[in-house]
């Protein structure tokens, strides 16, 4: 296929690209302060929809809302974060979520629900907000410092994983830690996903191994046995997702090139 934004290739590192929820179309953000659009399958050319430009605020992360109306994205080096509402075209500051004492917000997780929208801070502290309002729900804390989060598939629980390779379990409802477990053999937890049916969770570290295990284990055991330990990454895994049919996980690194497995 030809490149998806060909119409309107960055001038920096893309750092996001996501398809859109409901419609045929990819976003692409980055470096370059932009998000762009782009019809894609239609027709063979993948014209450009729109371009957004966010002045002094090269992008981390990028994300449409679960309903497809919003794009959420938060900057290299800020405090604020940007909501772009499509369906008005508006693109919405917002400057400072009260009770968040954060020097950057970057990484940022959005629940399957649409209801919630979790923060990552500094020194292992997690921030909930409503996806709604953009307010405060709540703050959880980790043990030393959180790299990844993700959202089980009904919203109701997230696996934070730490820097130093532990992964809690929290409960959305009373933001309480369930149970924590150590991720084996890892130095330093870099990414982590649950897997659309919610049987698996997949933990990748920065020796380059993503280990797979049971959510059933993982809830029950402080030193989970993988499933399945996957080798073949010899860089750190940043990256690692489930199709949305648990049959296959994608891992792969930024730190070299064509660095992507299907397993």
């Amino acid at each position: 296929c030809l490149p998806a934004n060909q119409e309107r290739f960055a001038n920096g590192k893309v750092v996001t690209v996501q398809f859109h929820p409901c419609a045929q179309v990819v976003m692409a953000a980055g470096h370059d302060r932009s998000v762009s659009l782009f019809q894609v399958g239609k027709c063979s050319l993948n014209p450009k929809i729109q371009s957004i430009y966010l002045e002094s605020f090269p992008i981390y992360k990028a994300r449409f809302s679960v309903d497809g109306e919003q794009v959420i994205a938060t900057g290299t080096h800020h405090s604020m974060f940007f909501v772009y509402d499509m369906m008005a075209g508006n693109i919405i500051p917002i400057p400072k979520v009260r009770g968040v004492e954060e020097k950057f917000l970057r990484n940022f997780e959005l629940s399957p629900d649409g209801s919630f929208m979790l923060l990552t801070g500094t020194s292992g502290y997690l921030h909930l907000l409503s996806m709604k309002t953009k307010e405060l729900i709540s703050t959880m804390k980790v043990n030393g410092r959180c790299t990844a989060s993700a959202f089980t598939p009904d919203s109701s629980k997230i696996y934070s994983y730490s820097k130093e390779g532990e992964v809690f379990i929290w409960d959305v409802r009373s933001r309480k830690c369930l149970h924590k477990f150590e991720d084996e053999g890892s130095l330093e937890g870099k990414c982590i996903a649950v897997s659309k049916n919610n049987q698996y969770v997949a933990c990748g570290s920065s020796s380059g191994v993503v280990n797979l295990y049971t959510t059933d284990v993982c809830l029950r055991e402080n030193h989970p046995k993988p499933a399945k330990a996957i080798m073949n990454l010899v860089t750190s895994a940043t990256c690692v997702t489930f199709n949305p049919t648990t049959e296959i996980l994608a891992v792969a690194s930024r730190d070299t090139d064509e660095a992507v497995k299907l397993v």
